[in-house]
């Protein structure tokens, strides 16, 4: 299960690749050699926490995004779009400038090529003609921007004749999507390699690992897009949560004795000190004070500059924040970390009210970002209450938040007025979201993990 990717060989292309292969030759007057699929990914619980070495629980959607590629003799990569919106893009392979100011399409497609041409050393990198097709509605938390750079490296790796295990493939991306500015933890690509059809997955981190989690069958997963977009690599909003755990990390590690610089997330000083999760919130209790911390009373507690903070602890779009909510960031973080593992607890036992309480922990987990973590919106916060309102037993806000999606689970016998209902309630009284709202409502079961398709 961890080896290299699968490839599939198809001698019939099913509709969607069909399409593509013509619009490639209609664009490069050649066919492609192969193809490379990556999906997107829904959260059930877990959020914000795989940054902070907790483990996650997502499952891979259907929506994904595909690359018909064909290496070429000159080292230029050109890459094309099936969505006119996105412009066509050039770039020599040998010279891979990011351009983290702007969080254009294209720079997360160099993210997966410079990540895969690095860790080679490969000195004379191939060329590619790409012609990508999306259908993960983007900035939506379905992780469209992850599915992109695990789709690129991928189509990297292919095209030098290189191979790797998925995990290292997981790995390398979530390395290079740090080329555009966001400090992620390596949720979105590890689902988007090691997703299986039919199953969720806990994914663990240092080391990597996944396991099987079986969701409950008389439950459907419902994905809802709130119509607000959020593009992690465009805000700070993500960057200065990622900040404010590792000051809390930090200022927690201070308290309690141990050696804090060495100390980068939530779960090493869980680890060091050998408590569990809900003693780790005690502390949280005992430590801080909810009110925000300013920079001078971090330093003054870490007995420390304010250059020292700026240049050893903060990242670069978060030197100007003045003040920092450590109690509550931490508060979640705990509390979050021990839902996902009361999740998969449920899941294993099966006991005969296991989708009310898989519910109660999404609602809990809503809650808490929205309260602790203040990354919902009040378009999120409205849409989870719709559809708790029309027969969901859980939802909450998925991906980094801000805008983007829920997901609810729904009982499978109500499913059908369920959506019926939310889309009369959220989607139709505005013209702007019901343009948007075919790709908008959808119920998913989990998909199978990144893929490369041969023509036999």
């Amino acid at each position: 299960f961890y080896a290299n990717i699968f490839i599939l060989k198809i001698s019939n292309l099913p509709f969607r690749l069909l399409k593509l292969k013509e619009m490639f030759v209609s664009k490069f007057g050649s066919v492609p050699k192969f193809y490379v699929r990556a999906p997107g990914r829904v959260n059930l619980i877990g959020e914000h926490i795989d940054y902070c070495g907790y483990a996650v629980l997502p499952m891979a959607i259907e929506q994904d995004i595909l690359i018909a590629v064909e290496p070429v003799k000159t080292q230029v990569v050109h890459l094309a779009n099936t969505n006119p919106s996105y412009q066509d893009f050039s770039i020599s392979a040998n010279n891979i400038d990011i351009n983290k100011t702007k969080p254009l399409w294209h720079n997360y497609f160099l993210c997966g090529l410079k990540g895969i041409q690095e860790h080679f050393g490969l000195n004379n990198p191939t060329g590619m003609n790409c012609l990508l097709d999306g259908t993960i509605p983007p900035s939506s938390g379905l992780s469209s921007s992850s599915a992109l750079v695990c789709c690129a490296g991928l189509v990297t790796l292919r095209a030098n004749g290189k191979t790797l295990s998925k995990v290292e493939l997981a790995e390398i991306c979530t390395k290079s999507e740090r080329y555009i500015g966001t400090e992620g933890g390596g949720m979105d690509q590890s689902i988007s390699f090691l997703a299986e059809e039919g199953t969720a997955k806990l994914i663990e981190f240092s080391p990597l690992r996944a396991t099987d989690v079986r969701l409950p069958s008389g439950a459907a997963f419902v994905i809802a897009n709130s119509c607000v977009e959020m593009n992690k690599a465009a805000t700070s909003h993500y960057n200065i949560r990622v900040v404010e755990c590792r000051l809390a990390t930090k200022l927690l590690s201070k308290s309690k004795g141990l050696d804090w610089k060495k100390m980068l997330k939530l779960q090493d000083v869980q680890v060091r000190l050998g408590v569990s999760l809900e003693e780790m919130l005690t502390i949280v209790e005992e430590v801080f004070h909810p009110e925000p911390y300013s920079t001078e009373e971090i330093c003054k507690c870490l007995g420390i500059s304010l250059e020292e903070l700026r240049t050893e602890i903060l990242s670069q779009n978060t030197q100007d924040v003045s003040t920092f909510k450590l109690y509550q960031r931490a508060k979640h973080v705990y509390s979050e970390a021990a839902r996902v593992l009361e999740f998969k607890k449920i899941c294993d036992e099966a006991p005969a009210n296991a989708i009310q309480l898989l519910g109660e922990l999404m609602n809990q987990s809503h809650i808490s970002c929205k309260e602790m973590y203040e990354c919902s919106c009040p378009e999120l916060d409205r849409l989870v209450d719709i559809c708790l309102q029309f027969g969901a037993i859980g939802s909450r806000l998925t991906g980094a938040g801000w805008g983007g999606c829920t997901v609810s689970m729904v009982p499978t016998d109500k499913l059908n007025n369920f959506l019926k209902n939310v889309e009369k309630a959220y989607y139709q009284p505005t013209v702007q979201k019901l343009a948007l709202e075919n790709n908008s409502l959808f119920g998913t079961k989990p998909g199978r993990g990144a893929l490369v398709f041969v023509e036999a």
